[in-house]
């Protein structure tokens, strides 16, 4: 099956040359600002690669989304101000899943042979986004489907909650053993109260399992499935940044622990507010975060900074001769190792 999208037969768009270091910083994390498609194809002309993408676009909610930013004024009283900061407002269908096509493909080529991306998006779309990564990335490459489930405040609806997203995964090469590691949940309140905490063994009779006993080694617990129940950011959480569509670290702290080792690189071509970036640095990955608004970049950067982090920062070529001449900053080549 395939999708018959607009942008099929058209030309790629150019590649810009190289990226330009707008400021000096940490080796193991580099923020980009520009249009995402562009600053992959410069990556990917620099042979750079990545282990574990994570994708978070917007969500075809045909609406501009608000920043909130929360202060105080003279009298201390809270002050609550909306600044735009992105437009998911699109034509059609098409035209949304022409615009993510490209992507998908430049984030593929971006990926090590053991290395896997995972796609954040929503019911509404993501039995469209899973034909369409099907098509791109082989079938075979199809890992898992993620449900994150959420608890939020009800609204009204003749019709049931919609509580989920859907995360889908799809690893580079399905020949290639895709660098994993096994998570864990807490044992189910009836398993502890049967078994305690000990790792079970099945005893097999002629093949079948006949009954399981308890060894003396300490359960690790169960496999982590593919149904995750993490809650939202909630309105009074630390790590509350007021950018719209903020993802929890607990979801991204999961996924980065399970596909990728300590020294491996993440890319978050939709940076947001930076939360793939600040989970990553503090598990000791290195990473590339891109965004075209200049505003999410400051919420970022502000984020990582509060962690002690000052990365590399890096524009288009092209875009930034005047915005450097503006600041009395030379430019120079960056290159991702």
């Amino acid at each position: 099956m395939r999708l018959n999208l607009a942008a099929d037969d058209a030309p790629p768009p150019r590649v810009p040359a190289q990226l330009g270091v707008t400021k000096a910083g940490s080796p193991d994390g580099l923020l980009i600002e520009g249009d995402n498609l562009q600053a992959l194809q410069a990556l990917a002309a620099q042979s750079t690669k990545v282990t574990l993408a994570y994708l978070d676009p917007p969500f075809l909610t045909g609406r501009q989304h608000q920043q909130i930013e929360r202060s105080r004024d003279e009298q201390g009283r809270p002050v609550r101000r909306l600044r735009p900061a992105f437009d998911d407002r699109w034509e059609d269908l098409g035209a949304y899943l022409t615009e993510l096509r490209p992507r998908l493909a430049a984030v593929r080529d971006l990926l090590t042979e053991d290395g896997c991306m995972v796609l954040h998006v929503d019911p509404k779309t993501s039995h469209y986004l899973k034909v369409l990564c099907d098509e791109l990335f082989g079938m075979r490459s199809f890992a898992s489907e993620i449900i994150w489930r959420y608890r939020r405040w009800p609204s009204k609806t003749r019709n049931f909650q919609r509580v989920h997203d859907v995360l889908l995964r799809y690893v580079k090469n399905p020949d290639v053993a895709p660098k994993f590691t096994q998570l864990y949940e807490p044992l189910a309140a009836s398993t502890v109260a049967t078994w305690g905490t000990r790792r079970q063994r099945a005893v097999m009779d002629e093949g079948r399992r006949a009954r399981s006993s308890s060894t003396q080694e300490e359960s690790p617990g169960t496999p982590m499935g593919d149904v995750w129940e993490i809650g939202i950011v909630a309105p009074v959480a630390r790590e509350r940044t007021g950018y719209p569509t903020q993802k929890p670290e607990a979801l991204l702290e999961r996924l980065v622990r399970s596909c990728t080792d300590p020294g491996d690189r993440v890319l978050d071509p939709y940076a947001g507010s930076g939360t793939t970036l600040a989970v990553a640095s503090r598990l000791g990955r290195g990473w590339v975060g891109i965004d075209a608004n200049p505003e999410a970049l400051q919420v970022a950067r502000t984020r990582l900074g509060q962690q002690g982090i000052s990365p590399t920062e890096a524009m288009l070529r092209e875009r930034t001769v005047v915005k450097a001449a503006d600041r009395g900053q030379p430019q120079r080549p960056v290159r991702v190792a």
